[in-house]
């Protein structure tokens, strides 16, 4: 079995619903990002014995939040020993629109991923693109890069979507079945 830490930071509580159910569906561990950008010595300890990282962050004006970006520009210690070359990595990531840029979150993680020597992992996911098409069902968004989620604005974070939740968690699944295939 692999290990799989699950490293995110959330501004309102919905990348975290997020990220505790790609958590439950890989068996991770949760490492958060806190309001001021910063991972505790143990959440670094985490990620270096991790066979593989999920990143999360919700998209804000196209891109991760600050405090995201404060941890990625920290991951240059790891970067320059590539003590994370060829870890499996994937990526998730909400905003209050439908589109909202998320794919440009996704590229973000992407290329830090690339840049750490990673192997990526995307959803595997069919998409619910029929005129059958419910608005719950898994994969709506229709993400193959990484898990996506939409959150209304005015929505509270226990009023994210099942379907949503369920993507989040069926890719964390995916990602731990990679990440072991890798390990063997």
């Amino acid at each position: 079995m692999a290990k799989v830490a699950v490293v995110f930071h959330s501004g309102y509580g919905h990348t975290l619903r997020m990220a505790q159910s790609v958590a439950d569906g890989a068996d991770a561990d949760l490492v958060t990002i806190d309001g001021d950008g910063n991972v505790s010595d143990d959440g670094w300890a985490t990620l270096n014995a991790a066979d593989a990282i999920i990143m999360g962050s919700p998209t804000y004006m196209g891109s991760v939040s600050w405090q995201f970006k404060k941890f990625a520009d920290a991951t240059s210690k790891p970067w320059f020993s590539q003590a994370w070359k060829d870890k499996v990595f994937a990526g998730f990531t909400n905003s209050a629109t439908m589109n909202g840029d998320k794919l440009s979150t996704l590229h973000y993680l992407f290329t830090l991923a690339m840049q750490q020597g990673g192997i990526w992992v995307g959803t595997a996911l069919m998409p619910a693109n029929s005129k059958a098409a419910q608005r719950n069902d898994i994969n709506y968004v229709g993400s193959f890069s990484g898990a996506m989620a939409q959150s209304p604005s005015d929505s509270s974070p226990a009023e994210m979507l099942p379907g949503d939740l369920e993507t989040a968690r069926l890719f964390g699944q995916r990602v731990a079945a990679v990440a072991a295939k890798f390990k063997d």
